[in-house]
């Protein structure tokens, strides 16, 4: 089979589940070393209280060809954050692949509230997981990733550039969030661009994670059932279609055209000619725009 990483070292940061673990087993199949970090352990559960674990994303790295590594981590504290990175340039001396997908807000966003009434805590709470994370782990690991040339960080967030450039996402905290977090692909284009890296932002679409999944009462296998009571569900992905745009874009030795860039996993899948473990190619953000926007009926016929 092949394996277009082999050799190639990938930090997954936020892999416990949803789309960091997609990317992180796809990664893996593609025969690299990954890193996979996050706050829930087999000893120890974050705030979220659910079941996947960075050691069970680990194994199924490791299931999946490559090499997993499971290193706990709050990404808020760069102590920890730069322990980590030092344990991968003693361990393996160089980062070829860093992925910034870390998140933690489902249970702090307050949907259809405006500002002033949304609690400040959890908002404030929320910004700083989903965006001082980010900047605290691509502080630490750039340097590393900058060893060696060709580097690839991806700032994963929800929506493209067009997308959310006009369109409000429901609440404050979040919008602000996802805009953040492709703005800080743009700027780090530009800082990595002349250093010979590479950094772009990259959005699933509508993910059928653990949580998207638990929240309709259907298992990966039975999903379609949800789509009684929620028909555009019908456009959704597993989180393994993002993870192979990531291994599309590591492994393409022209990915420097994507610098600074707002892509996804739809935008990419015919590019590069991966499709999702169904053999479908959905394109959620067009069919966004273009079906459920647009208040027509869901009809997936020319979108997946």
């Amino acid at each position: 089979m092949s394996a277009p990483l082999k050799g190639k070292v990938a930090l997954v940061a936020g892999a416990t589940r949803g789309a960091g673990r997609g990317i992180a087993v796809e990664l893996g199949a593609a025969g690299a070393t990954v890193y996979v970090t996050g706050r829930t352990t087999r000893e120890r559960r974050s705030e979220y209280n659910r079941p996947e674990t960075i050691e069970d994303t680990a194994d199924l790295v490791t299931e999946a060809g490559g090499r997993g590594i499971a290193v706990p981590a709050d990404h808020l504290d760069p102590a920890q954050v730069r322990a980590l990175v030092d344990r991968i340039a003693d361990e393996q001396g160089r980062l070829d692949v860093l992925v910034n997908d870390i998140w933690g807000g489902e249970m702090l966003v307050e949907w259809d509230t405006p500002l002033w009434e949304h609690d400040l805590d959890k908002g404030l709470r929320l910004l700083r997981l989903a965006v001082e994370t980010h900047a605290i782990t691509s502080h630490h690991a750039l340097p590393l990733l900058l060893r060696h040339p060709g580097g690839l960080v991806v700032e994963v967030t929800d929506g493209t550039a067009d997308y959310n450039g006009d369109r409000y996402r429901d609440s404050f905290f979040y919008d602000l969030a996802k805009a953040s977090v492709l703005r800080m692909a743009f700027a780090l284009g530009h800082e990595l661009g002349p250093r010979g890296a590479t950094a772009l932002a990259l959005t699933p679409g509508w993910l059928r994670s653990e949580i998207m999944l638990d929240t309709y009462g259907v298992r990966e296998e039975n999903w379609r059932d949800a789509l009684e009571r929620v028909p555009h569900f019908a456009i959704s992905e597993t989180p393994r279609y993002v993870g192979r745009a990531v291994v599309a874009l590591a492994a393409d030795p022209d990915v420097a055209r994507w610098n600074g860039r707002s892509l996804s996993s739809g935008g990419l899948a015919p590019v590069y000619g991966f499709t999702d473990l169904d053999g479908s190619r959905p394109d959620a953000w067009r069919y966004l725009v273009e079906v459920q926007d647009a208040g027509k009926p869901a009809d997936t016929a020319g979108y997946r």
